[in-house]
């Protein structure tokens, strides 16, 4: 079982390894640079070492990185969908130097220009990073479930599997599941009944081979919300018995699954909800 969080990065990208170790993690997510910034430098050397060397010594777990907020593939100026291309293809070259094969990105918002129009953007410049960066050994990008807020895209799978259609590079392109945005989207996983059709609508949608990576997440908000609002394990509107399906699900089982939730300095708040769905994943 791959069950660990988001880290920090601060002081160097290797201490995010060192911080998941701390609560016993086994999978990592991480910002490879301060996602609130344009301009960021390549992966120097020393870092690249220091923090392979701290991953072999963690062990073989597995790793992605999430791709800056700025990022908007589906924006409405060709100057703003160029410099979205440009940070995902550096994006994508980080992530290459330092070994990680997954990169986890919002798929955009179409700004009031349509969800047709949004989804044919986005699968284009897809292309356009992807012809910017060699494909040898290039990380797969992965496309995040969303929760719809405003003109947001990807609340939908139906939208995830367009995208995938409309980029030249299918292969290239996986997903990754959030518990609490498929919830605010309208995806039900609180029951038996509903975490089965919602998986059973993924299944046929998109396909379970497409999904490499899952965020962890309770909801703040209630079902169909369309809000984004991550709250700690069992103390949202999705429930423990949804988690505990989640974690049980032998298809979802290989799959590395990652919290995204408050947190301070002394990860107490990751002990403890990694704590809940470890128990939880006993049955």
């Amino acid at each position: 079982m791959f069950l660990g969080a988001h880290m920090s990065v601060s002081g160097g990208l290797h201490l995010a390894i060192d911080r998941i170790r701390q609560v016993q993690g086994t999978a990592l997510q991480i910002f490879s640079r301060n996602q609130r910034q344009w301009q960021a430098k390549p992966i120097s050397p020393e870092e690249a070492r220091l923090f392979s060397e701290a991953w072999q010594e963690w062990g073989s777990y597995p790793i992605a990185t999430h791709a800056s907020y700025l990022i908007n593939l589906a924006a409405g100026t060709e100057e703003g969908r160029r410099k979205a291309v440009k940070a995902l293809a550096d994006e994508l070259l980080r992530s290459q130097t330092l070994g990680i094969p997954h990169i986890v990105i919002h798929p955009g918002s179409h700004g009031g220009d349509g969800v047709e129009e949004g989804l044919a953007r986005v699968g284009m410049c897809l292309d356009k990073a992807f012809a910017l960066a060699p494909e040898a050994a290039m990380p797969m990008i992965l496309l995040e479930t969303t929760a719809g807020q405003g003109t947001a895209l990807g609340a939908r799978f139906e939208e995830l599997a367009k995208i995938r259609a409309a980029s030249n590079n299918p292969q290239r392109l996986g997903v990754c599941l959030d518990t609490c945005h498929i919830f605010a989207a309208g995806y039900d996983i609180g029951s038996t009944e509903a975490f089965n059709q919602t998986f059973a609508d993924f299944e046929q949608i998109i396909g379970l081979e497409h999904l490499h990576f899952i965020h962890v997440n309770d909801s703040k908000k209630p079902l169909a919300s369309r809000v984004d609002r991550h709250e700690h394990i069992g103390q949202g509107e999705i429930g423990l018995e949804g988690f505990r399906l989640l974690m049980t699900d032998k298809r979802l089982g290989p799959i590395p699954k990652t919290l995204e939730t408050p947190k301070g300095e002394d990860l107490a708040e990751d002990r403890e909800n990694l704590r809940i769905l470890r128990e939880l994943a006993q049955g």
